[in-house]
């Protein structure tokens, strides 16, 4: 089942990188209204001029009628055979942007217990990077305001608590991914030989939000872009560069990830 749907998803790509390169609208300096208060929990790292402008760098979302837009219906579908499995519980999981949670959900990736007394360096890079990743999307999310599929059809997510936010909060492009892209991309600086296993959640956390029915599958591709060029933004960034160098020699003595845990998020995972 998932092997059709990341076929699904590359083509998705392909489709909304040939939607062409032109900006959706003029890059602005100004702050943009953040929806989401799990973007605003901690200060991150960059200012907002320094941030990536999603507006440059993103087409709008798919219009009706097009391609793009009748893959997102078919990736869609595709994961519904997923609601009530384990699959379906860590995308409830991957929904909760309040920490710990975050920290829990790339604990195994990382090989090591994310937690704040054990690795408080890691820990508060995740909750800064977090805020840097989330609000970078907010100029082109305020901008067109798409509609979140679950509305569209007239359903529910995996975490029925967060839909009155989501309701108001713009769905491309997905704020959770780029924050979760950032994430991977990050702690596989910080942990090379862990690389591998990382880049798989952080893909696993994007499409986690196709399966929770609070994005479509363009929403996820153009938040991967965007936690991208994020990442990049925070290499200029003598504060982050610090903490990475920190985060780094904590891992050192930092302990191992619960085991029973990894096997049960192993498990669902590899859902077919």
């Amino acid at each position: 089942m998932l092997s059709k749907i990341y076929q699904l998803a590359l083509c998705s790509v392909i489709a909304l990188a040939g939607q062409g390169i032109e900006p959706a609208a003029a890059e602005t300096a100004a702050k943009p209204e953040i929806t989401d208060p799990h973007f605003q929990l901690a200060s991150g790292y960059l200012k907002q001029k320094d941030l990536p402008d999603s507006l440059v760098l993103l087409a709008p979302p798919p219009a009706d009628g097009t391609a793009t837009l009748a893959r997102d219906e078919e990736l869609r579908a595709a994961t519904i055979p997923l609601r009530g499995t384990p699959r379906w519980d860590l995308a409830r999981a991957d929904a909760d942007l309040q920490f710990p949670q975050p920290a829990k959900n790339f604990s195994c990736a990382m090989g090591v217990d994310i937690d704040e007394e054990k690795t408080p360096h890691l820990y508060r890079l995740m909750q800064k990077v977090l805020t840097d990743a989330g609000l970078s999307t907010y100029g082109v999310k305020n901008t067109y305001n798409r509609t979140r599929p679950f509305v569209v059809h007239n359903e529910g997510t995996c975490y029925p608590d967060q839909e009155p936010l989501l309701r108001t909060d713009g769905s491309y492009p997905s704020g959770h991914t780029a924050a979760g892209w950032a994430w991977a991309l990050v702690l596989s600086e910080i942990s090379p030989e862990r690389a591998d296993f990382l880049m798989k959640r952080g893909i696993e956390f994007g499409q986690s939000r196709v399966i929770c029915d609070a994005h479509w599958q363009s929403d996820v591709d153009a938040g991967r872009i965007m936690g991208a060029a994020t990442v990049a933004k925070l290499h200029n960034n003598a504060e982050f560069l610090s903490d990475v160098a920190a985060a780094r020699d904590e891992l050192k003595t930092a302990g191992a990830a619960e085991a029973s845990s990894c096997v049960a998020e192993e498990a669902a995972l590899s859902a077919r």
